[in-house]
């Protein structure tokens, strides 16, 4: 199965251009309090020459509805990204997916994790390269339906990917901090050394 690939906190031209060039699938932008933190205006002009084949993604954490639908409105995200509770008090529009995150913590609602058709297994602290329980990831993507995804997040680098990826068996992982040469700069070796651990993991998997 192959692997779908999301590589967030993107803020600069050259960035954008590094992940899909190394076949990220999908790109995140961070509107949330971040080293990485962009302004809606400046995503969409990050996006401007990007295919529409390409998922760009709005990530927040708990935003107002005003906060919501000035990204929504300027940004114009194919996906949102926040906490899983936070969808429940926003107005999405049409055409517009959710990604809601699931954090790996004690209090984890695991009736809204299964009522989900895709999420984000998280780790409790977001963009701080902390990792995720990935056992505990592995038996939740196991519980999940056939038409259900998992995307796994968190501490994610290209040191351990394969390892989270045979261990957890996602639909897809999602990495920040892990391809930065230091914090909101990403690293173009970095970001092409995660790909190609990604896909040595989807050809190592195939063969079992």
């Amino acid at each position: 199965m192959r692997i779908f690939v999301k590589i967030c906190g993107l803020s600069t031209p050259r960035a954008v251009s590094e992940a899909i060039q190394a076949g990220a699938d999908a790109i995140g932008f961070v509107f949330a309090e971040s080293p990485r933190q962009v302004t809606p205006k400046r995503a969409a002009q990050l996006c401007r020459d990007v295919s529409p084949a390409i998922i760009r993604v709005a990530v927040m954490r708990h935003p107002t509805q005003d906060e919501w639908q000035r990204v929504a409105e300027e940004f114009v995200p194919d996906w949102l990204q926040t906490d899983a509770g936070d969808f429940s008090r926003l107005d999405i529009p049409e055409g517009i997916s959710r990604l809601p995150v699931f954090r790996d913590t004690t209090d984890l609602d695991m009736a809204a994790f299964g009522r989900e058709e895709q999420l984000l297994f998280e780790a409790a602290e977001s963009g701080r390269g902390i990792q995720a329980d990935w056992q505990r990831a592995a038996n939740l993507a196991a519980g999940m339906g056939v038409d259900q995804h998992l995307v796994l997040a968190g501490g994610l680098t290209p040191e351990n990917v394969g390892s989270a990826i045979a261990t957890v068996r996602p639909y897809g992982v999602d990495v920040s901090s892990g391809v930065e040469s230091r914090p909101g700069v990403k690293d173009p070796e970095r970001i092409a050394a995660f790909m190609t651990a990604v896909r040595e993991a989807e050809s190592n998997n195939a063969k079992r």
